[in-house]
């Protein structure tokens, strides 16, 4: 999906521009999207939507949670500290060899563990705010 594929007004809003991309989707991807947008939503109603990158959806809370892309064959949400999550269910299938970020590829037909998926969107909100600012270095 390239950025210039989605259409909205040079004033929209992040919430806007995800909007029209899941409708510009039209397909199986958009309606994945979509729910699991629902469903971040739902987990964390403070959630923060950004659009970063050219275009990638990114919702946040003191700090990313996971941003949203789409390609050809997979909808692929991608946990920025995800490495530093535990995740009981085993939803991450993808990008499992980093030492930070985890993702979860969703293919046509894949059903979504609700449940699952918004206690991991919990994990990742305590996580960012639960990190401890870095102290300043203290002048010599």
């Amino acid at each position: 999906m390239q950025k210039n594929d989605v259409r909205v007004d040079a004033g929209a809003s992040p919430s806007q521009f995800i909007d029209a991309k899941i409708e510009a989707l039209g397909d199986w991807r958009g309606e994945t999207l979509a729910r699991v947008r629902a469903l971040i939503r739902q987990a964390d109603p403070e959630v923060v939507e950004e659009v970063k990158w050219g275009g990638t959806p990114v919702w946040s809370h003191a700090g990313i949670i996971t941003t949203g892309e789409t390609y050809k064959a997979v909808v692929k949400l991608t946990f920025a500290k995800g490495a530093s999550l535990e995740d009981p269910s085993g939803l991450f299938n993808s990008s499992l060899e980093g030492n930070t970020r985890r993702a979860i590829d969703f293919r046509e037909g894949d059903k979504v563990n609700e449940e699952a998926f918004k206690a991991l969107v919990r994990a990742a909100v305590t996580l960012n705010t639960s990190a401890r600012p870095r102290k300043k270095p203290t002048g010599a």
